[in-house]
């Protein structure tokens, strides 16, 4: 398993395996598990509190595992299938609108939180790729952001990984104004190297500056991931440029995104010429829309 996996795959896999199939299961034979078997396991773990998300992924873990037995060890048949899931996948998308990222921003005295917001905020960034940024990833000339590496911790130590997918190792413009703003902050660091990590710190860090930014403006909390979203609106950009397309892989984010390039679009602009979800969201109406939001929101929070 180790050479089709990440560890980091393979570590959350092995941890709900270990807490929740196991000792369930682990005295049974495998042919004498029964579809009221898995039922009453699934009522035991529905019973604990878990999330509809998590109480999914568990399921899914078991039904890939008998599936397993199923091809390569003869089992009959999946008991899972006559048992039904358990849990579901919700789609909840939070993000700031260009007017409440204004206002976060100018709550923030801190150089450090201040150029980390206006990273995240722009580039679309996972956690681990903005945590791994070094001097080398950055041409101030052309304004570009290479993202090859993703940095994790485990075991109190940094991991520094190849990005999630082989989609995510990809070059990124950005505004000027914010990679002057970076330049800056790069050069105030007495010894950076180009191999050294220019933001050394940890997401407990990031979920701080959130939380206190969110405290003093009154604005809503959101997740790290979170701030990723607004930076969507430039599908706008790519659906003038490749209208003749079918299919768009949108390089900025790691992944391919189709539904919104059909879909007729408005949005609001800052003075930097970059857009931003919230106008371009509120301003459709048409069930197609939901349909298309869903679907990028699914597959950006894997």
């Amino acid at each position: 398993m180790e050479s089709r996996y990440k560890e980091s795959t393979i570590e959350g896999y092995i941890n709900v395996f270990s807490l929740h199939i196991l000792p369930y299961f682990g005295k049974r034979p495998i042919s004498g598990i029964t579809p009221k078997d898995i039922r009453a396991w699934q009522t035991e773990l529905m019973g604990k509190g878990y999330s509809d998300a998590y109480l999914l992924r568990i399921n899914n873990m078991i039904v890939s595992i008998l599936n397993f037995a199923v091809s390569y060890y003869d089992l009959p048949s999946n008991p899972c299938h006559k048992a039904g899931s358990m849990g579901k996948r919700t789609t909840v998308v939070n993000f700031w609108t260009i007017e409440e990222y204004q206002k976060i921003l100018s709550s923030v005295t801190d150089k450090t939180a201040h150029i980390m917001f206006q990273v995240f905020y722009y580039s679309g960034f996972r956690c681990g790729e903005f945590l791994a940024l070094t001097l080398e990833d950055i041409d101030f000339e052309k304004n570009k952001i290479s993202i090859p590496k993703s940095l994790r911790r485990a075991g109190g130590k940094d991991i520094v990984t190849s990005p999630k997918t082989p989609k995510s190792v990809r070059t990124i413009s950005m505004p000027g104004f914010v990679m002057d703003e970076l330049r800056e902050y790069a050069n105030s660091i007495y010894g950076l190297t180009d191999k050294d990590r220019i933001f050394p710190f940890t997401k407990s860090y990031i979920n701080g500056c959130i939380r206190r930014a969110c405290k003093a403006t009154g604005i809503k909390r959101i997740r790290i991931h979170d701030l990723r979203y607004p930076n969507l609106n430039k599908i706008q950009t790519f659906q003038r440029k490749y209208r003749s397309h079918n299919k768009y892989r949108l390089k900025r984010f790691g992944f391919y995104f189709y539904p919104f390039l059909l879909i007729p679009q408005k949005s609001t602009r800052e003075p930097s010429g970059f857009f931003h979800f919230a106008g371009t969201f509120l301003s459709f109406s048409s069930s197609r829309v939901a349909s298309a939001f869903a679907f990028s929101s699914a597959v950006m929070s894997r």
